[in-house]
């Protein structure tokens, strides 16, 4: 077969068939930009976890009562701190404060600034903290959605915060979070630690929690059984778990979309395998024509391979290209809600850009291989048939 024969014949069956290749290429590209989009998403939320939680302590030890979480006594820090291999020890008060006209919350969390490890993770997210200047007098950092809601509600500089007791708390705005911060702390409150056992109702001996650090990851297991054996009423939450949990959301979320894609793909591979199979009788006769001329099968479904993949490769760029614009440009409007959770307070959530190649060839794969086959089965059952037979 003459090269040139060949692709005159590919271009000219482009072109032809330009109003029916064109319906294929927009419901491909609609299927792509959708699991595309997810997965782009679903790799940015997981790295900008990573990085959140690389600031976390190790280990969180609270106390429970009857199963259900209760005030942890501040002298239990000084038995934690007596265990060999444990450091950075740090009380922590943490709890939602309800801005009650709109049923919005904020999260109020009390930290020791004093400790060298709430300062450190502090600095990891604010490396212009001028700590003296904070801890001289009552202020707060603050997370960008909590700013913007304040703002809102015309409380640009301070808030005034009603505590258990009956007392207001005024509390200024001191700075805030950097948006990279978004995924975690968009709606938190970082406070001294006395103000914050004021305002959430805690005593002077009372925390939510203690935070701790073990630099031997060999270790964890065997610091877990000394904990518990201190305190039977331990409840002990490690950093891996937080991270486990919290991927096993967004892949629960994301095996969802996939799940839709694979019976989406199904039915339009189907579809295709059907269009095709019932091929127009001028597609028939041309196949019967060319056979008939001296076109072997290998040279026509060559001929057809080429056409398909010309197509898939096609809506695949444009497809990924329009997801790619979607997520890390556009900032992925409504598809986000469904990943963050229902939002308690507006969250401007930068993506971080995270390629997975090789999840993309697979999805490349997985598109690829049932558009392909679809197409050109029904050619091959025409073309191994007799050409007058196929001219009929």
């Amino acid at each position: 077969m003459n090269a040139n024969a060949f692709w005159h014949f590919l271009t000219l069956g482009l072109w032809v068939e330009r109003s029916r290749h064109i319906g294929v290429i927009l419901l491909s590209v609609m299927i792509l930009f959708l699991l595309s989009s997810v997965l782009f998403l679903s790799a940015s939320l997981r790295f900008s976890l990573q990085e959140s939680l690389k600031s976390q302590p190790d280990f969180v030890v609270s106390a429970m009562r009857g199963g259900v979480p209760s005030p942890t006594p501040i002298a239990w820090i000084d038995e934690i701190i007596e265990l060999y291999g444990v450091s950075e020890v740090s009380p922590r008060v943490y709890g939602r404060y309800f801005f009650a006209p709109k049923e919005k919350s904020f999260l109020i969390i009390g930290v020791d600034f004093m400790e060298e490890q709430s300062h450190k993770a502090l600095k990891k997210l604010i490396n212009t903290t001028e700590l003296k200047t904070f801890l001289n007098g009552q202020n707060m950092i603050v997370g960008e959605g909590v700013k913007a809601y304040l703002n809102a509600h015309f409380y640009p500089k301070s808030y005034q915060f009603l505590t258990p007791k009956g007392d207001f708390e005024k509390v200024s705005i001191f700075q805030t979070l950097p948006s990279q911060a978004n995924l975690i702390a968009n709606d938190m409150m970082i406070m001294p630690l006395p103000l914050a056992q004021k305002i959430l109702g805690y005593s002077e001996n009372e925390i939510t929690d203690i935070t701790l650090n073990v630099p031997n990851p060999d270790e964890w297991n065997m610091l877990s059984d000394k904990l518990l054996a201190l305190h039977y009423d331990l409840n002990i939450l490690t950093q891996k778990e937080v991270a486990k949990s919290y991927q096993n959301l967004y892949n629960y979320k994301g095996g969802i979309f996939l799940i839709l894609f694979l019976v989406t793909l199904s039915t339009f591979s189907m579809i295709l395998y059907q269009r095709y199979n019932m091929l127009y009788s001028t597609q028939r006769r041309e196949i019967g024509l060319l056979r008939a001329l001296g076109w072997s099968i290998n040279d026509l479904l060559k001929l057809k391979m080429m056409e398909t993949l010309i197509i898939v490769i096609f809506s695949y760029i444009i497809g990924v290209s329009l997801a790619y614009f979607y997520v890390f440009i556009a900032n992925a409007p409504w598809l986000k809600e469904i990943f963050l959770g229902g939002e308690n307070l507006k969250n401007s959530l930068t993506f971080v850009p995270v390629f997975d190649f090789t999840l993309l060839s697979s999805l490349f794969l997985l598109y690829a291989v049932p558009f392909i086959a679809s197409v050109i089965v029904p050619v091959w059952r025409v073309a191994v048939t007799d050409p007058k037979e196929a001219m009929l």
